[in-house]
């Protein structure tokens, strides 16, 4: 009875010396950022209509707005068109238009053209210029804190970044340079909605990489570097 008593106990773990510190090492980051982050790009990106456009969720309405942009660019930085002439050119064709409609529409017995009341209504035109303003106001707050100089690597990308949008902006026009970021806009978040488990990977591995050659560089270089012996002070 006793021998058959301590065949049913369950016997404690004991770790060999086989098993190395690495079998109980937390999971990798990789792992907890994944399921940290429960929040959708689609969220992420605010969960409206912008968000859709980004995503490509409503294909005909991104595929028109990015065939805009691309013709956008195309007048005014490959033909070389200027805005007021563009303007002008514009509202030449729509008078054109609605003259020859007007003219025609009692010989084909239809109405004439009627030009809506409201366009934009107040409350719209009231809710964004309110977007707006709430945007540059916090935009103008977080600039204002970097510049103070309380976080020096906030302040030190922003300079960097700036510097760097400088140079590009010397050797780019502004048409071009807008196209550019809208056209990244367009693609980018629906490509890491697409691959994001791939992206996810790679960034964390060059984030490990990173780490490791920081530990060399700190190794084998900085903790050689000579220091001079440090003061106590007396009380």
């Amino acid at each position: 009875m006793k021998s058959s008593k301590m065949s049913g106990a369950v016997v404690p773990h004991v770790r060999s010396d086989s098993e190395s510190d690495d079998d109980r090492r937390p999971a990798p980051a990789t792992t907890v950022r994944t399921i940290r982050r429960q929040r959708s790009i689609h969220r992420l990106l605010g969960g409206r209509k912008v968000a859709d456009v980004l995503l490509w969720r409503n294909r005909n309405l991104s595929a028109g707005i990015l065939a805009g942009a691309a013709l956008t660019w195309f007048l005014f930085d490959v033909a070389e068109y200027n805005a007021v002439t563009l303007l002008c050119h514009a509202v030449l064709l729509g008078m054109l238009l609605l003259f020859l409609w007007n003219v025609a529409a009692p010989l084909v017995d239809r109405a004439p053209p009627r030009i809506p009341e409201v366009i934009v209504s107040e409350h719209a035109f009231r809710e964004a210029a309110l977007t707006v303003h709430r945007k540059l106001e916090h935009s103008v707050a977080v600039l204002y804190d970097i510049a103070c100089g309380k976080d020096l690597k906030k302040f030190l990308t922003v300079v960097g970044s700036l510097w760097v949008l400088a140079v590009i902006g010397d050797n780019c026009s502004f048409t071009s340079l807008l196209f550019v970021g809208f056209l990244c806009a367009l693609t980018i978040p629906a490509l890491y909605e697409r691959y994001e488990t791939e992206v996810d990977h790679l960034v964390a591995k060059g984030g490990e990489d990173l780490k490791k050659f920081y530990r060399k560089v700190d190794s084998n270089v900085l903790n050689k570097i000579p220091r001079g012996p440090i003061k106590r002070r007396v009380n």
